[in-house]
């Protein structure tokens, strides 16, 4: 029996979002920023590095990285720049890698 698999071009798009979202937040300081985001919704970089024990320079780097991504919007108050999550997809993604029954 012949098997024909076709990917329709909306499923290869939503793969590659959920490869790009991967990459993106592939490192331990990024998905840091992911958590407390999820659990403080609008945070500054001060806030982030005092929370995450990481230094300012880095940590804007990073913030920087996964706004121009599409990960995060930024919003300025006063002198203070506020990070949030733009799309809950990150933390569904994350949650189900968590609740896997992989061993690392």
């Amino acid at each position: 029996m012949e098997v024909t698999k076709e990917i329709n071009a909306e499923l290869v798009e939503r793969l590659e979002r959920v490869a790009t979202i991967l990459k993106i937040v592939s490192h331990p300081t990024r998905l840091g920023v992911v958590y407390l985001l999820e659990q403080y919704p609008k945070l500054n970089v001060s806030q982030i590095c005092e929370m995450l024990g990481t230094e300012q320079s880095l940590t804007s780097h990073h913030l920087q990285n996964m706004k121009l991504r599409g990960l995060l919007t930024a919003k300025r108050q006063g002198r203070s720049m506020f990070y949030s999550l733009k799309e809950r997809d990150v933390s569904l993604i994350i949650e189900c890698l968590e609740n896997c029954n992989c061993n690392m």
